[in-house]
């Protein structure tokens, strides 16, 4: 039985951006919509890890730090955790996130750099869910912790460029046979218009290629894809070739690639990264790539030295390679979970960078510990699994020199950063 309604004070922010009290047992109980030190009324209501979720029903003593959230879909929508809270409180709050997950992984007052914050409505990547309900198709985020879909028609994150485009994607999506129930869609916009990649639940029709086709003229698209569930994505329309500039290398992306969520983001990394290399390489270094992706680190780590860059996405990887033609980039394919870089294979480095998934590196971490490279640079979207691997380079003697955090997800509880470690 879930613990009774009543009045609970809030004790800090946990990772999730959920405020955390206490009930009378000291099980931890998670509010959303709270900040610390706020007296608010609510009621557990589910089980959660070793506590319970609970439902606000009234703040009885806001914080000073609280202010009005700016979109209108706050409290609704699962996309960001965080309006209500003032910016400097914020931004302290998404530091201490990497100061304690290296805290956690055994480096005690590591020296955090000031955090790199993009601005509102510079978010360049939406991944939208799609759901066909009652005859009425939704697009936008889901709730948190929930599969319903908070139909969208403004953000305050997003580029206005890709939220002008979701009105007229709902309207093509209504048409669509190939969309029964679910769906779901990447906008990225890049330097030539924008690129979709949709996915439905059923196979187009004819019909529907024509009208994804309409859609693309109308709304200047260079690129529309599609799949049926986690299919492999074809080509539905082609305009032109999609491009994207990094580092001022055209580089023609993947249907739905990963790309840096904000270009302020993406600016802030390579800075960080590069500031993180050994001041004076020889002619003939060579640095080490590990999940390089279409080459967002690649291209500026070439000008400091030959690059060996490793991705296990097909995709990614040919993006990268024609891209990389007559540089001093040597692209490999390889999958890092299921056979990673020995240490030997990574000796002779004068650098490794590693700009993992959510999930970690954690299968190359042993080589990367026991290996001789005098600095490991790891560009983390995740600060639990960054805590993670980085316990595996402190028992291996590394030290860290440098941890940037950088806040692309402006209002959400996600933060990414780079941390220079060093032998």
């Amino acid at each position: 039985m879930p613990p009774s309604a009543g009045e609970f004070r809030i004790e800090r922010i946990g990772a999730d951006g959920d405020g955390i009290a206490a009930c009378a047992d000291g099980a931890p109980l998670y509010i959303a919509g709270t900040l610390p030190g706020e007296i608010v009324s609510a009621r557990p209501f589910a089980p959660r890890g070793e506590g319970w979720a609970a439902e606000l029903l009234g703040i009885l003593k806001p914080s000073s730090e609280r202010v009005s959230a700016p979109c209108p879909h706050f409290g609704a929508c699962g996309g960001c955790a965080l309006q209500h809270w003032r910016n400097d409180a914020y931004v302290a709050w998404k530091s201490g996130l990497l100061r304690a997950a290296l805290v956690r992984a055994g480096f005690f007052d590591p020296p955090i750099m000031p955090i790199a914050q993009s601005s509102a409505g510079r978010r360049r990547r939406a991944d939208l869910a799609i759901h066909r309900v009652a005859g009425r198709v939704r697009i936008g985020l889901h709730r948190r912790r929930s599969s319903d879909v908070v139909d969208l028609d403004s953000c305050v994150v997003l580029e206005p460029g890709l939220v002008a485009l979701i009105a007229p994607l709902r309207g093509v999506l209504a048409r669509l046979a190939a969309l029964r129930r679910n769906g779901s869609a990447i906008l990225n916009l890049l330097e030539n218009g924008a690129d979709l990649l949709l996915r439905t639940d059923a196979g187009l029709t004819t019909a529907d290629r024509t009208a994804l086709a309409e859609f693309a003229i109308a709304c200047d698209l260079s690129r529309v894809s599609w799949a049926c569930g986690s299919d492999m994505p074809e080509p539905v329309c082609l305009l032109r070739p999609p491009m994207i500039a990094l580092s001022g290398v055209p580089v023609s992306p993947p249907p739905g690639a990963f790309l840096q969520a904000t270009l302020e983001g993406q600016e802030a990394i390579v800075a960080a990264v590069l500031a993180g290399l050994p001041h004076a390489l020889p002619a003939r270094a060579r640095v080490v790539e590990l999940f390089a992706g279409c080459g967002t680190l690649t291209f500026p780590l070439s000008a400091r030295a030959r690059v060996f860059a490793y991705e296990g996405e097909d995709a990614a990887a040919a993006s990268l390679r024609r891209a990389a033609a007559g540089r001093r980039i040597e692209v490999i394919h390889r999958d890092l979970s299921r056979q990673p870089l020995t240490a030997e294979e990574l000796n002779g480095a004068a650098a490794i960078v590693l700009d993992p998934p959510h999930a970690g590196a954690a299968p190359q971490m042993a080589a990367l510990a026991a290996c001789r490279a005098a600095r490991i640079v790891y560009v983390s979207c995740n600060p639990a699994t960054l805590s993670r691997d980085a316990r595996s380079l402190h028992a291996g003697g590394y030290r860290v020199l440098a941890a940037t955090p950088v806040d692309q997800f402006r209002w959400s509880s996600q933060l990414e950063s780079v941390v220079v470690f060093a032998r």
